[in-house]
């Protein structure tokens, strides 16, 4: 399972300090405002947080809500939900933090950190390039898969089987590199959309052959389709997801306070229970190190 590892990055503002806001919502696209509601804290990792965090405060979190399960809109059409919402409020919890849910446009947020958004949570997979500008805490692992509608004699085993057809992903994703990537060895035609709805309403308009995107999401999405789309083909390009904290001084030692606090979680049994809830256990991990990127 692995959306979005490779993502043409623009260079990250490095400021001196923290976009921590005592509640305020994120102006433009809104998303789920969700509170620290009390619970357990974890002494040992708050005290690797920035001083002025130690004794609370709320971080702004950024997400690309169209990639469900992992983050979408709830009905409201307001709120961010999902797995990582889920786990960046648990992860809150630990620290004694409120995490702030915001929509943003997926190859928005990183250029974003440390001036707009305190972390990116949206899948986001820790890839070399990536960490040149963002540490990467490790929570999850996935790969990509390919979608199609019911019906077609698709049967992929790399993007190497999709010469000659269109092509949808969405923009900045690590998908949208391997597609452009083989478009330089055979012709295809790429559709590469603002976000995975257009994405997903591209295959069924007929517009697009074939949907490449996070298999959790992929899969998510061909089961709320009543048999319209279809997962088909092998799943290629493990690698583990990553939160995206900035590399700027203000933010010093929260990478390695949500390490300690998602390994807490973990030992709780609340990593687990959260990713069952979602249906996205098969991508559990046991260690949330740093930076673990192998390409």
């Amino acid at each position: 399972m692995s959306r979005r590892p490779s993502l043409a990055l623009a260079a990250v503002s490095i400021v001196a300090t923290l976009v921590l806001s005592a509640c305020s919502s994120s102006g433009g696209s809104s998303g789920g405002n969700v509170k620290n509601s009390g619970g357990s804290t974890d002494a040992a990792a708050i005290a690797k947080l920035p001083a002025g965090l130690q004794h609370g405060g709320t971080l702004k979190v950024a997400a690309d809500a169209s990639y469900p399960p992992n983050e979408f809109f709830a009905a409201d059409n307001k709120t961010v939900q999902g797995m990582d919402v889920d786990l960046g409020v648990a992860i809150g919890k630990d620290l004694g933090l409120t995490f702030q849910f915001v929509n943003a446009g997926f190859d928005t947020i990183i250029p974003a950190l440390g001036s707009r958004y305190d972390l990116g949570m949206s899948s986001f997979t820790d890839n070399k390039k990536r960490e040149q500008v963002v540490d990467m805490v490790d929570y999850f692992s996935a790969g990509t898969s390919f979608m199609v509608k019911k019906g077609s004699s698709l049967n992929p085993s790399t993007v190497a089987d999709l010469c000659g057809k269109n092509v949808a992903v969405e923009k900045g994703t690590t998908q949208l590199d391997d597609v452009t990537a083989q478009s330089k060895k055979c012709k295809l035609t790429i559709l590469a959309l603002p976000d995975q709805n257009e994405v997903n309403l591209a295959l069924s308009s007929g517009r697009a052959d074939v949907v490449l995107a996070d298999s959790p999401v992929n899969s998510y999405v061909a089961k709320q389709s009543g048999g319209q789309f279809v997962i088909v083909g092998k799943i290629y390009g493990t690698a583990p997801y990553g939160i995206a904290v900035p590399k700027d001084t203000a933010h010093a030692g929260l990478a390695e306070a949500i390490s300690m606090a998602l390994a807490d979680l973990a030992q709780k049994g609340t990593y687990e229970q959260i990713l069952q809830k979602w249906g996205v256990q098969a991508g559990a991990v046991s260690s949330f190190g740093l930076n673990g990127a192998t390409s």
